[in-house]
């Protein structure tokens, strides 16, 4: 999509340290006091250490900034010299005012994720505006119309992946809902050494170039001892014959990847402190490029409070699967003064990043084993067919339905309509009967003995924002070809696409069938989507929704903010290679 963007990035080793860095960056910088509850902290000990800025009027500088994640320096682009930029607190109802600058030398921009505010403040160069030329300064302002966790991030090429990223906190005007004695932001995101322009190519020549989990005689073997050589023969025989992988959990993996919570690495161990019998709020963001994590906190439960911003009705949980631009409130409540790990381990459990929560700085607990990585199923390529035909693990492997079988079972089975520019080079695989179930956690996380958080486990409190049923259905399918690394909407990518078009104020049902073997967490700028459950009922409202492979979603919209929005997967290779599209609301 992405011929009007640009990026530059450059390579330059330093002698300091990432920590030593950081440090003398906060130590320059403006640590805004909060002024809630005399412990409502936003980070602990550095590294880790945020900025935090608080009130209506802000001063952002986008520029380039040394660090050094992986023991060689690099560049980073930076929001006032910082990686992760500065926390942003807001408070409901008020209108901030953002002045942007851009010292880069070439053109950026800020979104700013899930809030809801004019098109011409959305930030996507092309759409809402032309971008943020370098030397220029562009003013933001809007009115904050809600409350809870969300983040910003660059929408020009990849200088979100760089480290133009950054959490948002808006505090409701009347109090939280579920008050706590302390609060962290917990912002997931990945780094990588090379040059995204580099990695992007190297995806473009081969889809699989960073994964090394692929399928291997060992593998075999194993399958051989199992389901004997015959059906073992079987089930590679077809997974070469679709010319796909059941490894494909992930584009970029650890290969190149080192993962960050609030910019400390596992080994610098970003810590939160809480004292015996406190409540603590923990604002988990997934600020990557690419990375889906799995989180748990051992020997903690974890209560889910807040989806995407929005307040639910508690749901207590194990683990969690967060995918990339999603965010989650959970409170838990420590009842022992020892350690705790926060645990976030991606999606392919190539690796993972740690923190720690402990009633006293320098503590740390023990670092679970990353769980060892799943293929992909029948259920995961063929959705309801392979369900029906009990066929969830492969030839020879039919262990029966997977975690929430009950309801998958009862899900009612739909024909998916595939439209005439599905059938081309840029498609490898389509399903005709995706599964419409939302409680399924997904490859890696069924049945592993843990209360796995589901989208049916979530409830928006208070329910739609809009009684009104839909007056119109739109479909469409989220399409792809692994090995040519292609992405698209019912297979045109969007430098081909046309606009696909909301009346203003309508209400309208958009319905997503993945017809890929990945996960698409999908994202529509300037408005609300409110999930169904599969007979057609509100379940949660989200800014972000992630779609199983082989799973048909449908969620609401009203279209009740006129202009020209994106809409696309937030994968940013993906997007970047075609899955995008223009909503115009008119």
């Amino acid at each position: 999509m992405a011929s009007r963007f640009h990026f530059s990035n450059s390579d330059f080793p330093i002698a300091a340290s990432r920590r030593r860095f950081l440090q003398a960056a906060l130590a320059g910088g403006v640590v805004a006091g909060l002024g809630l509850a005399p412990r409502f902290a936003w980070s602990s000990t550095s590294p880790g250490k945020q900025q935090t800025l608080s009130g209506t009027q802000f001063d952002l500088d986008i520029g380039e900034t040394p660090v050094n994640f992986s023991g060689a320096g690099r560049m980073a682009t930076t929001v006032n010299g910082t990686v992760p930029a500065p926390i942003l607190h807001w408070r409901e109802g008020d209108t901030v005012t953002l002045r942007v600058k851009n010292h880069l030398s070439v053109p950026t921009s800020i979104h700013w994720h899930g809030i809801l505010l004019p098109t011409g403040m959305d930030g996507v160069p092309g759409f809402s505006f032309d971008g943020i030329a370098p030397g220029e300064t562009f003013e933001y302002q809007f009115e904050l119309k809600q409350s809870g966790t969300y983040w910003y991030h660059s929408h020009s090429r990849f200088q979100e992946q760089t480290g133009l990223y950054g959490a948002i906190v808006v505090s409701p005007r009347g109090g939280e809902r579920f008050p706590t004695q302390r609060d962290y932001v917990v912002l997931l995101s990945d780094w990588t050494d090379e040059d995204p322009e580099v990695l992007f190519a190297n995806l473009k020549k081969m889809g699989d170039y960073y994964n090394f989990n692929e399928p291997t005689a060992v593998d075999f073997s194993n399958d051989a001892l199992k389901m004997g050589f015959k059906q073992a023969l079987a089930k590679r025989k077809m997974w070469n014959k679709m010319r796909m992988s059941p490894a494909d959990l992930a584009d970029v993996t650890a290969h190149t990847y080192t993962y960050l919570i609030n910019g400390a690495t596992a080994g610098d161990n970003w810590t939160g402190l809480f004292e015996r019998g406190e409540k603590v709020r923990l604002r988990f963001i997934n600020g990557s490029a690419m990375s889906i994590f799995d989180v748990r906190i051992p020997g903690l439960k974890m209560t889910v409070v807040a989806a995407d911003g929005q307040d639910v009705e508690p749901i207590s949980v194990d683990e969690f699967r967060i995918a990339v631009a999603e965010t989650y409130d959970v409170i838990v409540e420590p009842s022992d003064e020892v350690a705790y790990t926060v645990f976030a381990q991606t999606i392919d459990r190539t690796g993972y990043v740690r923190g720690t929560l402990a009633p006293s700085a320098g503590m740390s607990a023990e670092v679970p084993a990353v769980d060892p990585p799943q293929w992909l199923t029948m259920k995961d390529m063929m959705g309801a067919m392979a369900m029906g035909a009990g066929m969830e693990h492969g030839p020879g492997d039919m262990k029966g339905m997977q975690h929430g079988a009950a309801t998958d079972s009862m899900a009612p089975m739909v024909i998916a309509n595939h439209a005439r520019t599905e059938y081309g080079p840029g498609i490898d695989m389509r399903v005709d009967m995706p599964r419409t179930n939302i409680d399924d956690p997904g490859i890696g996380l069924r049945n592993n003995g843990r209360k796995v958080l589901t989208y049916a486990d979530l409830h928006t409190i208070g329910g739609p924002i809009d009684p009104r049923g839909p007056g119109r259905e739109i479909e469409l399918h989220l399409t792809g070809n692994m090995e040519r690394y292609m992405w698209s909407f019912d297979g045109e990518k969007f430098n081909n696409a046309k606009p696909v078009h909301f009346r203003y104020g309508e209400r309208l049902r958009v319905i997503l069938v993945n017809d890929t073997m990945m996960p698409h967490p999908v994202h529509l700028h300037g408005l609300w989507s409110e999930l169904e459950n599969p007979n057609g009922e509100f379940q949660v409202r989200k800014h972000t929704i992630m779609v199983q492979p082989a799973q048909r979603i449908t969620y609401l919209v009203s279209a009740d903010a006129l202009g020209r929005w994106a809409y696309h997967c937030h994968l940013l290779y993906h997007m970047e290679a075609g899955m995008f599209r223009e909503v115009v609301v008119s």
